[in-house]
């Protein structure tokens, strides 16, 4: 404060400067972000990511956001050598890229705002790369999370689909390959069974265990399904019946009728069913 008791203005300390590691989970679409997502992104001196081909970086750049590559690693990826104390290469290849990166990161964090685009493949190790870098300086930059989207409960599910569409399509596996609904029974029936057994064991594990069996022969079956010349259906198809059954089946539930009582929803449950049977059957217009 000057003698005339006027404020003093806070000093100029430049800039903002810091690193965002923005997270995304590959089962949301790529441009579906949350808000602390939008405006991390837009407060940032520059986005970077490992290639412009992720479908994050695809999904910022069309919302006419800058997205820059680090093309200063390309040489080290190429023709990799000591970089100023970095580990050798000789190791974990991936370990060593993630040195390079996070050193690289990190040196402009403290002179920019940066925003990283995670990969689609999680960028596992880079994080704890980041940690190390800067552990070894003085003032480091302010090293922040944002998680732009995240995986909603199910979503795993669509892993299942892709991992058998991918054993079942051009350069699968060739068992999976030749299976029909006739080959697999046996198997929706064994498993069926096991799953029982774990049931009736008590043991969780074996039962989490046994019940992905099962799903396994859900996701299998609907997907030799797709390839029926005549009558195709996909997994799509029979989720959205079974859904739509659920919601027909318990009117308590999702409509106006009155259930209070277990037995009252299996007698519902019966006539509904019934009422659909004789529809099916032309017994009912």
């Amino acid at each position: 404060m000057d003698p005339a008791g006027s404020v003093e203005p806070p000093p100029d300390l430049g800039p903002p400067t810091g690193l965002v590691l923005l997270i995304t989970t590959p089962r949301v679409v790529p441009g579906l972000l949350s808000r602390a997502a939008w405006q991390a992104l837009d407060a940032a001196d520059v986005r970077l990511t490992a290639s412009l081909d992720e479908p994050l970086a695809v999904a910022v750049a069309e919302s006419g956001l800058p997205v820059e590559t680090l093309a200063s690693l390309d040489a080290y990826a190429v023709e990799p050598a000591t970089v100023g104390g970095l580990p050798s290469p000789s190791g974990e290849p991936t370990a060593y890229e993630n040195a390079l990166l996070a050193r690289e990161l990190v040196d402009r964090a403290l002179r920019q705002r940066v925003v990283w685009l995670g990969s689609a493949d999680g960028d596992e190790g880079l994080s704890d790369a980041i940690a190390s870098e800067v552990s070894r300086l003085e003032h480091p930059p302010e090293i922040e999370i944002v998680v732009g989207s995240w995986d909603v409960p199910g979503s795993r599910l669509l892993d299942v689909v892709a991992v058998m569409d991918r054993l079942r399509s051009p350069g699968g596996c060739p068992w999976d390959a030749k299976q029909t609904h006739e080959s697999l029974l046996k198997y929706l029936e064994e498993e069926s069974g096991e799953f029982a057994e774990a049931v009736r064991s008590g043991d969780r594990a074996h039962m989490a265990e046994e019940l992905g069996d099962v799903l396994l022969q859900v996701a299998f079956h609907a997907r030799v399904a797709e390839d029926d010349p005549e009558q195709p259906f996909d997994i799509d198809d029979v989720a959205a019946g079974l859904v739509a059954k659920l919601v027909r089946r318990h009117p308590h539930v999702f409509s106006d009728v009155e259930a209070s009582t277990p037995e009252e929803v299996e007698a519902n449950w019966k006539l509904i069913k019934a009422q659909e049977k004789a529809v099916a059957r032309g017994d009912v217009s």
